[in-house]
């Protein structure tokens, strides 16, 4: 099996569906211009039906970015699938994207149909797209929460109409790890052609499960994640990109690679939260303002002494700057003499305890320590010393 790891960005369809995040034309396609500089392999630019903004979306996306498929979503629907295909008449590489709810709960309660009506669609839907192009995405939609034969017929049966992607996604953020793993593995050990498709996941954050399902899927046997720029997407978020691809990397015993460029996460990061008026949380693994902060006097010491003490990820690998030590009342000496020395004030063991009895008077009386802060004290005390007048 092959150890590279196809990532799927979905952040200008699924992330864009967060309230008040959408993006006009222009916008999208710069997100898609820098989502190509990072190296994702396909980009989902929008659901060509849904309205004329969208499918203008993907044709612009499809003529201004060169590298990554583009991928259009569509319902298992004719005139979906048609519209999908006219979205993509520019694409260098286009994939249509389309499926339908193979649970019992969708096919009962939304379609209000059959297991065999299903099947039926979901082929008669591939066989419509691979008459418009070679690359035909299947999404299994709420497989989380399928019934495992049904699973695995309704993937024999499109993948012999021509799917060359068959997506499992956990629409509802439903699975546990394990219970998603195994899912993936039944999938390979049930269905006789799974050999002439890649397997994707697409997870979803409802539990606060998604990165780890999404890799749990991997690591039994599926090549393609579909995540987004800082885990935005539906109700509590999709898989996070930054987060399953640095992992990937930290952990070399799983031997998959993705093409990502990662020192590029950073800046994407801001450009996506800003044009999507979407915070990123400070303590959000990779990318968040604290994801390299630390302001526990033990942790300090340790990362001051080595980095790699307290820190998995070299901050440069993911575009951040460098490590940040924040002075607060938890901080210790090693802080403060590291924090005062980048000012230029070097101290000698006196000056330290000195300085470091009213750093702690003030870190108990405001909640951030500033530069000023800083300057202040090193003052008080050499005046004290008479080292020299106050600044």
């Amino acid at each position: 099996m092959s150890d590279k790891v196809y990532i799927f960005d979905t952040t200008l369809r699924d992330g864009e569906q967060v309230p008040g995040c959408q993006l006009n034309t222009s916008e999208k396609v710069v997100i898609a211009k820098e989502l190509e500089r990072l190296g994702v392999d396909v980009i989902e630019a929008g659901f060509a039906i849904s309205s004329p903004a969208d499918f203008q979306s993907i044709q612009e996306i499809s003529k201004n970015v060169s590298e990554p498929v583009i991928c259009a979503l569509s319902r298992a629907v004719k005139l979906d699938i048609e519209t999908a295909a006219a979205s993509l008449q520019y694409a260098k590489r286009g994939r249509i994207h389309t499926g339908i709810g193979v649970s019992d709960f969708h096919i009962e309660h939304k379609f209000r149909s059959t297991h065999d009506k299903i099947l039926e669609q979901g082929v008669a839907a591939v066989k419509l797209a691979k008459s418009y192009v070679e690359d035909v995405e299947f999404f299994c939609e709420d497989a989380g929460r399928a019934n495992l034969p049904f699973l695995a017929r309704i993937v024999t049966e499109v993948i012999k109409a021509g799917a060359t992607v068959i997506n499992v996604p956990d629409t509802t953020g439903y699975c546990l790890p394990d219970d998603y793993g195994a899912k993936i593995r039944y999938l390979f050990e049930n269905v006789p052609n799974i050999d002439k498709a890649i397997v994707s996941v697409h997870c979803h954050n409802d539990l606060g499960l998604a990165t780890a399902n999404s890799i749990s899927g991997l690591r039994n046997g599926a090549r393609q994640v579909e995540c987004t720029i800082n885990g935005i997407g539906e109700r509590a978020g999709n898989t996070s990109m930054e987060e399953v691809v640095m992992i990937l990397k930290t952990h070399t015993d799983l031997k998959l690679q993705t093409n990502i460029r990662t020192e590029r996460f950073c800046p994407i990061s801001k450009l996506v939260s800003r044009m999507m008026n979407m915070p990123v949380q400070p303590n959000k693994a990779i990318v968040g303002a604290n994801a390299f902060a630390h302001s526990s006097g033990i942790h300090q010491d340790g990362v001051l002494k080595k980095r790699e003490n307290y820190e998995i990820i070299d901050p440069k690998d993911v575009g951040a700057s460098e490590s940040k030590i924040i002075l607060t009342a938890r901080s210790g000496r090693a802080a403060l003499s590291h924090c005062m020395s980048k000012l230029g004030f070097d101290l000698e063991k006196n000056e330290l305890e000195m300085a470091y009895k009213r750093f702690l008077e003030v870190a108990d009386s405001v909640k951030n320590i500033e530069e000023s802060h800083l300057i202040d004290i090193i003052s008080e005390v050499r005046v004290a010393q008479g080292s020299f007048q106050k600044v």
